[in-house]
């Protein structure tokens, strides 16, 4: 694992891109390694939540969403950012997609998935002014992902404030962003990558039968963890990709994955592996061969 920078290396690279009616978008790219991509959606969706809006948009098509109150979740697993608001989510790959425990994803799939482009961008209309602000994301095989709608100064809720008269206090964000992560001025606001904190999840799924019985397997390890004075959160999760197996538990530090997890097995999960990095072996997924 390589060492985490707080300091962005400029790309050096824009792009003016003319659109089909009029005026241009102007992209200014940045390095999208993981933890710079990681620093950066953090940034947006935990602490910048109520400036923000995430669209899809292509041809023919808008889609946007807002946040109404701090996301429910922000974790990074097998890859995959996954926000969770109220009445919504959202996936981008911004690391690696293994493919759960077996792997599955193949490797040209993995290239394909994983954001391998991003840019900040100010769209100007046919006179060459500013319209709007955001950042954009493409994937591995230069499709667009979502666009990140950064607060416009020339808007006021739903209504276009008069001409002439933007709120430019609205800039501060883009401004404050694009010179850490465009032009490498100020450094990223974290010591470590702020989605690779350790945690250990439980599989809440209703898809098997098992994992319905998760609440006693929660409740050891977070006894557990909490007696052994461990920095982990635990927490509990979606389906882990181990399904009939259940209950499922999943480590974030070393992407272990634990199957028929019940309360004892879960204390000595905390107490051999996380304390002793001592695996339970037989609880082990894919099981281990001798």
């Amino acid at each position: 694992m390589s060492e985490f920078n707080c300091w962005v290396t400029p790309v050096n690279e824009v792009v003016q891109e003319d659109l089909a009616t009029g005026g241009f978008v102007e992209y200014e790219y940045f390095d999208c390694g993981s933890d710079v991509l990681a620093s950066l959606v953090y940034t947006l969706f935990e602490q910048n939540w109520q400036q923000v809006g995430i669209a899809h948009i292509v041809q023919g098509s808008v889609l946007e969403l807002e946040f109404n109150a701090p996301p429910k979740l922000c974790i990074l697993y097998d890859g995959y950012l996954t926000v969770a608001a109220e009445g919504w989510h959202l996936h981008l790959c911004i690391d690696t997609n293994f493919g759960g425990p077996l792997c599955k994803t193949p490797v040209e799939v993995r290239k394909q998935r994983l954001v391998s482009r991003a840019a900040f961008y100010r769209r100007f209309n046919s006179e060459g002014n500013p319209r709007s602000w955001g950042i954009q994301f493409w994937n591995g095989a230069n499709e667009q992902l979502m666009t990140i709608l950064l607060p416009n100064p020339l808007v006021d809720g739903e209504n276009l404030l008069p001409e002439g008269k933007p709120n430019l206090d609205k800039l501060a964000l883009y401004q404050d962003l694009r010179d850490i992560y465009v032009l490498g001025r100020k450094p990223i606001p974290f010591s470590k990558n702020p989605l690779k904190h350790s945690y250990i999840s439980v599989c809440t799924s209703t898809r098997c039968l098992p994992s319905r019985k998760w609440q006693p397997t929660f409740d050891a390890l977070k006894s557990a963890v909490e007696n052994a004075g461990l920095d982990i959160e635990v927490r509990t999760s979606g389906c882990l990709e181990v399904c009939q197996l259940g209950p499922v538990v999943f480590y974030s530090n070393d992407r272990t994955w634990y199957t028929r997890v019940n309360p004892n097995v879960a204390e000595n999960i905390v107490n051999e592996h996380l304390i002793k990095g001592n695996k339970i072996t037989e609880n082990l997924y894919p099981p281990q061969t001798p």
